[in-house]
């Protein structure tokens, strides 16, 4: 029904910045929310941003406040994660998700679809 990919992960030097890209297809967004997660090894999945599609609600996890700023582009169906001042803490898989509403943005089980994830990975 919906499908989700993302993109843009890779490999960043600590300190510099990189942009995720989360396009959405199989129907429209606007009463949807968008989160973005992150898993890092041996850790549980963990909330980074989320985004209502209709009047830009953001929320985001205090370890990326200041530092991380989720958006989205309604022409292209795609929501986007701009990372800055990254640290090897930012190491992890990010997954784009997507769940109809807006509630309990920060709770992985609220979110029906789920992309395939892509790596990011910080060095120094």
């Amino acid at each position: 029904q919906v499908q989700l990919v993302e993109s843009g992960g890779g490999l960043v030097q600590a300190g510099g910045s990189l942009r995720l890209s989360c396009a959405a297809s199989g129907r429209t967004l606007s009463s949807y929310t968008m989160g973005w997660f992150r898993q890092a090894p041996g850790k549980e999945r963990e909330f980074v941003a989320a985004i209502y599609w209709s009047g830009s609600s953001t929320d985001y996890a205090n370890s990326v406040k200041g530092r991380f700023a989720i958006s989205r582009d309604s022409a292209r169906n795609t929501v986007y994660l701009q990372m800055n001042k990254m640290t090897a803490e930012d190491t992890a898989v990010y997954y784009c998700a997507a769940r109809f509403g807006w509630s309990a943005v920060r709770s992985r089980d609220v979110y029906r679809y789920w992309g395939q994830g892509t790596q990011v990975t910080v060095s120094s």
